[in-house]
């Protein structure tokens, strides 16, 4: 079995890739309230700062700063999908019922029944989040720059919007006035 050493770097910032578990679903912008209402309270609750986010329909990509002296950037994602698996199946969504999506003409997309691995069913696992997330520790002014871009033109990459702009769910539109950003860059590292 694998074993994953995670840095623990209090008060980094840290760039990350959180994938659901089926590639093809758009369930993040379908209900990307649901997952905005997640991140508010986990936030609240357990405090850090969102440099970067966009929502993508089957992933997002996010820049985050903890507090000092705070590493504990695991357990905020854990609640995070957690929140969000929870509030999907207490609003009885489609895709938790899937007789409901089949009378209603639309995709079952999830079911707790089908495809989850031996693992997955072992842990209590959802099935709709892929079980682990990739982080990288932000080192540098160039390296926060590029991935805080990469955050913005990912729409733009994938054929969702022609200009960062043009996409719903992304923390460009802020970014936008706190970075001075226009289409060549940012200006500058906010101080």
């Amino acid at each position: 079995m694998s074993s994953y050493l995670r840095p623990r770097v209090p008060g980094a910032t840290i760039f990350f890739t959180v994938r659901l578990d089926q590639p093809s679903s758009a369930l993040l912008t379908d209900e990307v309230d649901r997952l905005r209402q997640a991140v508010a309270v986990t936030q609240r609750e357990r405090p850090f700062t969102i440099d970067a986010f966009v929502v993508l329909p089957d992933h997002l990509h996010c820049v985050w700063t903890l507090p000092e002296g705070d590493c504990e950037y695991s357990e905020r994602w854990g609640a995070i999908k957690t929140r969000f698996t929870r509030s999907l199946r207490d609003a009885c969504r489609v895709g938790f019922h899937p007789t409901l999506a089949k009378a209603a003409g639309k995709p079952v997309e999830w079911n707790p029944t089908l495809r989850r691995s031996a693992s997955k069913m072992a842990k209590g696992d959802s099935g709709i989040w892929q079980r682990r997330f990739w982080e990288h520790h932000i080192r540098n002014d160039d390296e926060y720059r590029a991935l805080v871009e990469y955050c913005w033109l990912n729409p733009v990459k994938h054929g969702l919007a022609e200009h960062p702009l043009s996409w719903p769910y992304s923390s460009a539109h802020r970014d936008q006035r706190r970075f001075g950003w226009q289409e060549g860059g940012m200006k500058s590292h906010p101080t």
